[in-house]
């Protein structure tokens, strides 16, 4: 059809407004499982210190002769552990010009953006917490580092041909964790290694109930032979933890495989969350920082560290293909 002369269409006429919805796509996947599931404790210096206790190994053999007199027997000592606090920050600066401007979907630049940093601080946690991480002393130009918990774990692994264990500065696992592991060669994993861990963790007394992993590995491990057998969805259970969580039925009670966007590509993290927490020297705040122009500008931080209260009730499979 021939449009009539004169008609005025919207295409070519000067005026027509933008046509800007209020609504932001955000994609903010900022889910922390690890962090979660934990517990959280204060600290009081930069250096967090706890202690660590076991029993003495069961004897089949403690008897008593009648009337004897009775010994001492050795009593272990406690083990004293510790980490380091890490300062997380975010800097956010807006200019005088952008706040002052109209904008679409939020009030302000500087407060959308600082919203952002609170959850971007989350899953630099999260990363930094459940990878394999030595510890770092804070010094004049260093800054602090936390151990992360595939750092800390020793006792129940699998690592892989050419696997070496993390180390702690005191030895066996007193002190800080000061070398993470070198994994090895990595490998397929196989049920039977999974059965073999929980195993160790419950046999030093641990309950892990949480296998934290990076979705390649999650959907490796759904795919285990009879697995769809042992397997049950979560239901509402699972929004405790995060959506899309397995239960496996082991031979020592129900894991949940938690999928995580933050741990090791690599590595199943294995872990009974009563024995960690998230420790607070400075909990999350916002500071301004000096004004020096036509720009406002403030700080998010927070200082923290990684409690490991007992290694040997969690576990870790290392080096996977």
């Amino acid at each position: 059809m021939t449009v009539p002369t004169n008609t005025i269409q919207a295409v070519a006429r000067v005026g027509v407004r933008e046509d800007l919805s209020n609504t932001i796509g955000a994609l903010f996947p900022d889910e922390c499982p690890f962090q979660k599931a934990i517990g959280k404790e204060t600290a009081t210096q930069v250096y967090h210190e706890w202690q660590t206790d076991t029993l003495a190994a069961a004897s089949a053999t403690n008897a008593s002769i009648q009337g004897d007199d009775l010994t001492n027997g050795s009593r272990a000592n406690t083990v004293r552990q510790g980490n380091y606090t890490q300062i997380m920050a975010k800097v956010v600066g807006s200019s005088t010009t952008m706040e002052a401007s109209r904008t679409a979907g939020r009030d302000s630049e500087l407060g959308r953006e600082l919203m952002k940093a609170g959850r971007e601080l989350k899953t630099d946690a999260e990363l930094r917490f459940t990878g394999n991480y030595a510890a770092t002393a804070p010094a004049s130009g260093t800054a602090g580092l936390s151990a992360g918990a595939l750092g800390f774990i020793v006792t129940n692994t699998s690592g892989g041909t050419g696997y070496v264990a993390p180390t702690y500065s005191g030895g066996g696992t007193s002190g800080y964790v000061n070398a993470a592991a070198t994994s090895g060669t990595n490998r397929s994993v196989t049920e039977a290694m999974l059965k073999t861990q929980l195993a160790n963790a419950w046999t030093k007394g641990g309950n892990p109930r949480l296998v934290i992993l990076a979705p390649g590995q999650k959907q490796n491990f759904a795919a285990f032979s009879g697995l769809a057998t042992q397997r049950r969805e979560t239901g509402n259970k699972q929004v405790t933890i995060v959506a899309g969580a397995d239960v496996y039925v082991s031979d020592f009670g129900e894991v949940q495989f938690v999928p995580s966007r933050f741990c090791s590509a690599n590595d199943a993290l294995i872990i009974d969350p009563e024995y960690w927490a998230v420790a607070e020297l400075d909990s999350l705040k916002v500071i301004d920082l000096a004004k020096t122009g036509l720009a406002t500008r403030k700080a998010m931080y927070q200082e923290i560290t990684l409690v490991s209260r007992n290694e040997a009730a969690s576990a870790a499979i290392r080096a996977l293909s």
